[in-house]
């Protein structure tokens, strides 16, 4: 009886073991998780469409905005002259204009009534300046709406909801046309770079659920498996940088290559901060192997 006890223990405990050991091969060497995954976001550089002195700030450094908010102005003064400057143009334009065509009306007329009144050449000449004029309204009423256009950009708006980042900037500072000023890190727009070798391609899908542990405090969070990088580049040939780089840990031996895997984060709770560059484990528990 203890015989056969022993026996049974024995082969349970074995069974217990394989099955474990079959698990952690299948875990660690099959299923899709990986441990370099990394937390990152679109951040947007901030540069005004005009140049000019800043004359206002409206935010500090961390600061939290909303979408259209306010965050600096670059000398209103000096745009609100252009469009003063340009509203004349487009009224001496309009009087300009309307006396060349009172003279080339007049002219026709008097052609019509007798030929002999004025010469052909005095009429087209009319009628041309009557051209020339409509067209230098024209480009009057254009400079016209670029200096209302530079009046309303002098005002820098926030374009997504997000926090400030990076405000080095300060009032007095020259503000260069087409150059960063600040940053704003697009609140919205989170989502998770993970790594997985390639020999797991196989078992994640596009829309598979995901679940992303943070480093920070273990904080578990829900995404979707969004799209999986097509290509990636080759160490030893230089693609100008467009494409994701990702050098084997190990020159002497081959390895498994890792390939870039983009989880869409959703349900975000609250209280979680999230910082782009953060380290995070991806697990993908119900992809279905093909």
């Amino acid at each position: 009886m203890i015989t056969t006890v022993r026996v049974a223990v024995t082969l349970a405990a074995t069974a217990a073991a394989m099955l474990t050991g079959w698990w952690l091969w299948d875990f660690y060497m099959l299923s899709p998780w990986t441990r370099d995954a990394r937390v990152l976001v679109n951040t947007g550089m901030i540069a005004p469409d005009v140049s000019g002195l800043i004359t206002a700030i409206n935010v500090v450094d961390n600061q939290k905005v909303a979408k259209g908010d306010v965050l600096f102005v670059i000398d209103r003064e000096r745009f609100t002259l252009a469009v003063e400057q340009a509203e004349a143009s487009v009224e001496q334009g309009k009087w300009t204009l309307k006396l060349a065509q009172d003279n080339a009306e007049r002219d026709a007329r008097l052609i019509a009534r007798d030929s002999s009144a004025i010469s052909a050449e005095t009429a087209e000449a009319s009628r041309s300046k009557a051209g020339e004029a409509a067209a230098a309204l024209r480009l009057a009423q254009s400079h016209l709406a670029t200096a209302r256009l530079d009046l309303e950009r002098s005002t820098v708006r926030s374009p997504v909801n997000g926090l400030v980042t990076n405000l080095t900037a300060t009032v007095g500072d020259y503000a260069a046309r087409g150059t960063g000023v600040l940053a704003v890190v697009d609140t919205d727009s989170f989502y998770v770079y993970a790594y997985f070798m390639e020999t797991k391609l196989p078992a994640i899908q596009v829309g598979s659920d995901a679940e992303v542990r943070l480093m920070a405090g273990g904080t578990v969070l829900h995404g979707t498996v969004q799209g999986l990088s097509r290509a990636i580049s080759n160490p030893t040939t230089v693609r100008g940088g467009l494409l994701a780089s990702v050098d084997p840990n190990f020159e002497w031996i081959r390895l498994a290559q890792r390939i870039p895997v983009r989880i869409a984060l959703k349900n975000v709770p609250a209280d979680v901060q999230l910082v782009s560059g953060m380290s995070a484990t991806v697990v993908i528990p119900s992809s279905p192997r093909r």
